[in-house]
């Protein structure tokens, strides 16, 4: 099986295929596009810090002198504060926008305001205003300097690659002499050794281009992405839509079942009653009819109860306290239900066949692990919150990792944005307790 792709610079950057892939090429774009957005925020902020950066010279050198910049400063300063949260907003938005260049992961939402007047007063109250802010810093003061850092090292690659083509020509009446270190080159030929060297160093470079821009994409998804959470609600959607169509499906079999299977069996079994009829009773074909139509009827109630297993018509029709106590009937345990006064007959569909789900595996463990024959199963609903208890007085000793289905429950229940509880110490009692969050 192929390895997966990266699929953003960062994690493109530590395989081995970067240099062939398209990673360097959407690092350099990256690159290139953020310059004007650089240049911009450095200007903006030149007065700010110019005049930071003399304040500090200054205090630094000459002691606490020089009130007049540091009047400037302070001023600086608090304009930068009462008005940079502003400010910063239009660039956050173009670096959202750049930032799937080269990390293509959902970002949160930015909520929209419902007027110019909210808009602003959010700007101040908001902490994602203020990493905004925090942002267009570093923008306009680290930025320049990284960026000019890897501009230098482009140029001098590109002047030790186009070397053998300066050498001849003449700079201010004489000709033009490369010297690197001890090394020199005043001939062409001389110049291809630092044109062999320009070229060695561009993977280097693309390295440099990548991890600057790698950088910056982290830094930006750091201080603009918000609280991070985008990615873990779109796997809980998936995890969610899974469920929903596990559902479905689990109704559509039990619809084939009931609809087709249950019948002709009906159908069968009725056959073969008739055709008993004309039969003595003491024939070999009586007898062989007779087991023939014991097996059909216990394969009846056998298909009867894995339809019910399935989908149970109880849960559709009445409900889920109806059908846990439909579930501890069935139970070959002793199982006692109690349902608290404020739990309603109906819930959200996704919410009831969850809960049943549980409560059905529950005591299946229970009948399979706990080597007793009673449990109690409680229902409760404390706030927003379904809670579903299952009990028993066994063995205890639960693990989720010894294989009793505990963690597919566990992930059955997340899927819905509920949690699952386990108590159980060895010699018991064992406790599965399922939050479920219900609005209705």
């Amino acid at each position: 099986m192929p390895a997966e792709q990266p699929h953003f610079l960062l994690a493109a950057i530590t395989s081995r295929r970067y240099l062939i892939s398209e990673w360097p090429w959407r690092a350099l774009f990256s690159v290139l596009t953020a310059l004007p957005v650089v240049g911009i925020a450095a200007l903006l902020l030149t007065p700010v810090t110019v005049v930071g950066t003399a304040a500090i010279v200054k205090l630094t050198g000459a002691g606490l002198h020089g009130p007049t910049l540091l009047s400037l400063a302070g001023l600086a300063t608090f304009t930068l504060a009462a008005f940079g949260t502003l400010l910063a907003a239009p660039f956050a938005a173009v670096e959202r926008r750049r930032l799937g260049i080269v990390d293509p992961r959902p970002l949160e939402p930015v909520p929209r305001a419902d007027s110019v007047a909210s808009w602003i007063g959010a700007r101040y109250a908001d902490a994602a205003s203020w990493r905004e802010l925090l942002f267009l810093v570093l923008l306009g003061t680290v930025a320049p300097v990284v960026y000019g850092t890897l501009a230098f090292a482009t140029f001098i690659t590109g002047t030790l690659i186009i070397s053998p083509l300066l050498v001849p020509r003449e700079l201010d009446g004489g000709p033009v002499t490369i010297t690197m270190g001890p090394w020199q080159a005043d001939t062409p030929a001389q110049a291809i050794p630092f044109a062999l060297l320009g070229l060695a160093l561009l993977p280097v470079l693309a390295y440099l281009t990548g991890l600057l821009a790698a950088g910056h994409a982290a830094t930006a998804r750091a201080l603009l992405g918000g609280t991070g959470q985008a990615e873990l609600r779109e796997v809980a959607r998936s995890r969610t839509r899974l469920v929903d169509a596990f559902d479905a499906e689990r109704r559509r079999i039990e619809r084939d079942l009931h609809d087709g299977a249950q019948h002709r069996l009906t159908s069968l079994t009725l056959q073969l009653g008739v055709a008993r009829l004309d039969l003595a009773d003491d024939t070999p074909a009586a007898a062989a009819l007779d087991r023939a139509t014991t097996e059909a009827k216990d394969l009846m109630v056998l298909l009867r109860d894995l339809v019910h297993g399935i989908s149970p018509q109880t849960l559709a029709d009445l409900g889920l306290p109806a059908a846990l106590r439909d579930l501890a009937e069935r139970s070959p345990l002793d199982v006692t239900v109690t349902v608290a006064p404020q739990v309603a007959d109906r819930y959200p569909a996704r919410v009831e066949n969850t809960a049943y789900f549980v409560a059905s595996e529950a005591l299946g463990n229970v009948a399979k692990h706990a080597r007793t024959g009673a449990a109690a199963i409680r229902l409760a609903r404390h706030g927003d919150l379904l809670v579903v208890e299952v009990r028993d007085e066994g063995a205890g000793g639960a693990d989720p990792m010894r294989g009793t289905g505990l963690t597919g429950l566990a992930d059955r229940v997340a899927a819905v944005g509920g949690r699952l509880l386990l108590s159980s110490p060895a010699g018991g009692p064992t406790l599965v307790r399922v939050e479920l969050p219900c609005l209705s």
